[in-house]
């Protein structure tokens, strides 16, 4: 039975290997050889993929994910369908679901909606549910370092709470649109932001304040 994260991942390297390897995408400074690494470094060099979450071992990553930016493109697309070696803990159908899910979705978006055409997604009910569950779950941390209070809302009305205080802004979106925006992509998620105009402007200012 395929997973959310089996589809995205599948869907990621066709939009990789569509792109080619040296399209835009929305991660700063990364052009697709290099999140193509990035994606084979994170599942099958646990040794230098660390480096994503600690600081001191920062160095280590960005050479190792350069020497693999420096491949055959094709090698790296062929990696990234193929999957993590049986030995990782990513060849496990839950941990590859709970961790890869959503970051190959993010990731597979980071590519589309690099070009000036896109569209957002339609995506399946299960799969936006299974999005948003993640997000109320993950909501403190993703909003952290918000400047402002902020709440994330569904059109149906659910909500989650990114960071408490005052002002507020809502931002109102579909599931896949607010992960988007929780993961600092504001500027390219198809969401409507509800609050105090100063207070929007801040949130708005810098896409680092969100996300990991």
């Amino acid at each position: 039975m395929s997973t959310h994260a089996k589809r995205e991942r599948l869907l990621l390297a066709d939009l990789l290997e569509g792109a080619g390897p040296d399209a835009p995408t929305l991660c700063d400074g990364w052009l697709t050889r290099d999140l193509a690494a990035h994606v084979v470094v994170r599942e099958r060099r646990a040794d230098a993929a660390g480096g994503i979450l600690i600081k001191p071992l920062a160095a280590r990553l960005e050479r190792v994910q350069a020497e693999f930016a420096a491949k055959p493109y094709e090698e790296l697309i062929q990696l990234i369908r193929t999957g993590p070696p049986r030995f990782s803990p990513y060849a496990l159908k839950q941990i590859d679901e709970a961790a890869n899910a959503v970051e190959f979705y993010v990731h597979a978006e980071d590519v589309r909606r690099a070009q000036q055409d896109w569209t957002p997604r339609v995506l399946d009910p299960v799969f936006a549910d299974s999005l948003w569950s993640r997000l109320e779950r993950s909501a403190r941390l993703l909003g952290r370092k918000s400047p402002v209070g902020l709440v994330l809302r569904r059109p149906d009305g659910r909500t989650a709470v990114a960071r408490r205080g005052v002002p507020v802004v809502t931002v109102t979106g579909e599931p896949g649109e607010l992960t988007m925006f929780a993961f600092g992509r504001q500027s390219q998620s198809d969401v409507t932001l509800d609050g105090d105009k100063e207070a929007i402007t801040r949130l708005q200012g810098d896409a680092s304040i969100l996300g990991m």
